[in-house]
């Protein structure tokens, strides 16, 4: 691309593949290799089987699908799966711990990435308070189901859903800890959790078989129902209201599709593997292969303890269970297993713990990559002596206690979906974009059939954003406005892309004894460079390489001998350095 003067004074510069995945940020900022294939498997199952995979299906059951619930979750699955295509493709390309914010950022440009990057904070920064509530909930279940007593002064702190809770406190507070000091210890921590909460799942699905009965399954589909109440009414009940369509209604085939999107937040987290790209070996190859894996995994797991839970009790009996326990364990109990309810309070607990530990490394990772751009105060990108970001780790964990603390997060549910929606957008729009601008990239994975698959994605993830409701995208409206506000203010003036781009070209004087071509006008006596703004430590001017003895100088002349520009030839009788698969920025 050529950076010229329209492209340097507008929002829209774009960030180089080469600068995204090369030496732009310095050695400093390198983060350490971590993640194997497996490792990622397990980061994507720590966030994708939470304690929904207990009362997801149930949920939708009664309300929304009835039995076809299992259909829905293959829907949503289906969904989940064209944007994780689209993901791996990207993340084969720059495997940077950005995710969607940096794929905006080299596909479309900068206002483009901040925009996704603050609906990835949105997400990320709201899914960790609310997980950490619910975690709160199923931990003061847990205790009282093992019978084990609570001192009467903490007895109105535990198990809140708003308002001061030492639980949700004290879980943010342990998990932050452990990220600070280190990425292995949070690795091998995970692993035992995930492993501990698959046993489980395993444990549900096989005892709930044995009470499985075909005729718990029928009607598959009910007949279409009236949703009573106009406060859950999602914009499509709006539109189709407004076409004629009357109220929402509930069961029927609109019913298996309606309950898609509630079912498509049990599935976020596929996503989040591609923000530990920049700590994986071979990320190009790797990241897409544990994002699929994870993802169809997770997709088997839900459907098949959604099969376990309706054929067990049926649409009826789930509806006439009483909610003052995990609808699951309710199932169970009027089964005659109750002792399994204190399996499933042990596998929720486990489970939500996973998911955030996974959802406070993924903000991290997006706070960090912002941060190091200039988007947002670079001193959040700053390193600890562990070779992780500290500084953005206690960033993120103070917003998610703050907020897990002060607001009402329950609620606000649906805003983690949205903000996961509006980035799917961007990334499947981000495909056949860069497949048109940049067709030279090395793509060790790619989108089979990229244009109708992104359509696709585009398609089905605009359909589920309709299925929200009103209040949701009035407030994903509000939290967007502030943010390209702050963009506005900060984020554009502190961008290092402008701060690169405002480097005049280096000059390149001729080299001694070599004559012009015929025909060329004698050079004159080269001109001084005006004075340059100074780059951060680390950071390489955009139209040079930074030599091995450290940065290059600020608009300065290339060392004599040098290559005149990025990309020119090699001094005689060197050889340029060979190109990096993929453009990975990993050295061991």
């Amino acid at each position: 691309m050529t950076w010229d003067g329209r492209t340097r004074n507008t929002m829209f510069r774009r960030l180089p593949v080469e600068r995204a995945t090369g030496r732009l940020y310095g050695g400093r900022h390198r983060l350490r290799v971590v993640y194997r294939t497996r490792d990622l498997i397990v980061l994507g199952l720590g966030v994708m089987v939470g304690s929904g995979i207990f009362k997801i299906a149930g949920e939708q059951a009664v309300h929304t699908a009835g039995p076809a619930v299992i259909i829905s979750f293959l829907i949503a699955g289906g969904v989940c799966l064209l944007a994780a295509l689209a993901y791996a493709e990207l993340s084969s390309i720059v495997p940077v711990a950005g995710s969607a914010y940096s794929f905006s950022y080299v596909a479309f440009g900068e206002v483009w990435a901040w925009v996704v990057g603050w609906a990835l904070v949105l997400e990320l920064l709201l899914a960790a308070s609310v997980v950490a509530r619910a975690w709160s909930l199923y931990a003061a279940q847990a205790l009282s189901d093992f019978g084990v007593p609570v001192p009467s002064g903490l007895a109105g702190v535990i198990g809140q859903e708003r308002g001061f809770d030492v639980f949700a406190l004290g879980i943010l507070v342990l998990l932050v800890v452990l990220l600070a000091v280190g990425g292995r210890m949070s690795l091998r921590t995970l692993w035992f959790m995930v492993v501990a909460k698959l046993i489980v799942v395993a444990l549900v699905v096989a005892t709930g078989l044995k009470f499985f009965s075909p005729g718990n399954l029928t009607p598959f589909v009910p007949p279409p129902a009236e949703q009573p109440g106009g406060e859950a009414r999602t914009v499509l009940d709006v539109l189709s209201g407004l076409a004629g369509g009357g109220a929402p209604h509930a069961f029927g085939v609109w019913g298996v599709f309606a309950a898609a999107p509630a079912i498509a937040f049990a599935y976020i987290g596929f996503d989040l593997i591609a923000t530990a790209s920049e700590e994986t070996d071979d990320a190009p190859r790797k990241v897409p292969r544990g994002m699929l894996t994870s993802l169809v995994v997770a997709v088997v797991l839900y459907a098949a303890v959604a099969v376990a839970m309706v054929g067990m009790a049926g649409l009826d009996g789930l509806a006439g269970l009483g909610t003052d326990r995990p609808l699951l364990a309710a199932a169970f109990a009027s089964a005659g297993a109750g002792a399994m309810g204190r399996v499933i309070d042990v596998g929720a607990v486990l489970a939500l713990s996973t998911v955030i530990l996974v959802v406070l490394i993924s903000l991290t990772r997006v706070l960090f990559s912002m941060a190091r751009d200039g988007l947002l105060p670079r001193p959040i990108a700053g390193m600890s002596r562990f070779r992780v970001p500290s500084r953005a780790t206690l960033v993120a964990g103070g917003a998610a206690v703050l907020m897990s603390q002060v607001f009402d997060v329950l609620t606000l549910e649906q805003m983690v979906v949205i903000g996961t929606l509006f980035a799917f957008l961007f990334v499947s729009a981000a495909v056949p974009a860069l497949r048109r601008g940049r067709p030279d990239l090395h793509r060790p994975f790619r989108v089979p059939a990229a244009p109708l698959t992104a359509a696709l994605s585009i398609l089905a993830t605009g359909w589920m954003m309709l299925n929200l409701k009103v209040e949701t995208w009035r407030n994903f409206a509000l939290w967007m406005a502030a943010g390209v506000l702050l963009y506005l203010l900060y984020g554009r003036r502190k961008s290092q892309m402008r701060l690169l781009l405002d480097q005049p070209p280096p000059q390149h004087p001729a080299a001694a004894g070599r004559q012009p071509p015929p025909g060329a006008v004698p050079a004159q006596a080269p001109v001084p460079p005006p004075p340059a703004r100074r780059l951060p430590p680390g950071v390489a001017p955009l139209d040079g390489p930074v030599p091995s003895g450290g940065p290059a100088p600020s608009g300065g002349p290339a060392p004599s001998g040098g290559p005149a520009a990025s990309g020119g030839p090699a001094p005689d009788g060197a050889q340029p350095d060979p190109p990096r698969p993929g453009g990975g920025r990993h050295r061991r």
